[in-house]
């Protein structure tokens, strides 16, 4: 899964200037399933929550695809946490949570990162997802 990149975002990476809301507009565009979670989680905590989390797993793998593409490409996460001013953090192909910045040490960040909480997030239907 990759992202569709302008002719233009091409041109200012080859010069190293680029217009990140461009790039954001760029993964919106790409990986709209993504972007669609992340805009829900980043809603939540906008209306208050600590943190929220998505568990529902993708209608296709194509959708998977989508989230595994956000969540894996550092350059691609960093600039989603940066748009919506959050923490994103992603346990399996679809456990993903958001988390207020301010918040990186609380239990549930803390919890949710967690070598337990992984192990514990491991199940026979997900061994190949």
């Amino acid at each position: 899964m990759s992202l569709n990149v302008s002719v233009h975002l091409i041109e200012q990476a080859q010069v190293g200037k680029v217009n990140e809301a461009e790039f954001v507009n760029s993964i919106k565009e790409s990986l709209p399933y993504a972007w669609g979670i992340v805009e829900e989680l980043a809603e939540k905590i906008v209306r208050g929550e600590e943190w929220s989390t998505h568990e529902v797993p993708p209608p296709s793998e194509k959708h998977r695809a989508q989230l595994l593409r956000m969540m894996g490409g550092d350059a691609i996460r960093g600039a989603v946490e940066r748009h919506f001013g959050i923490k994103l953090a992603f346990q399996n192909c679809h456990k993903v949570g958001a988390f207020k910045i301010d918040q990186l040490l609380s239990p549930a960040y803390q919890d949710f990162i967690s070598i337990e909480s992984q192990i514990l997030n491991q199940t026979p239907e997900l061994v190949d997802c």
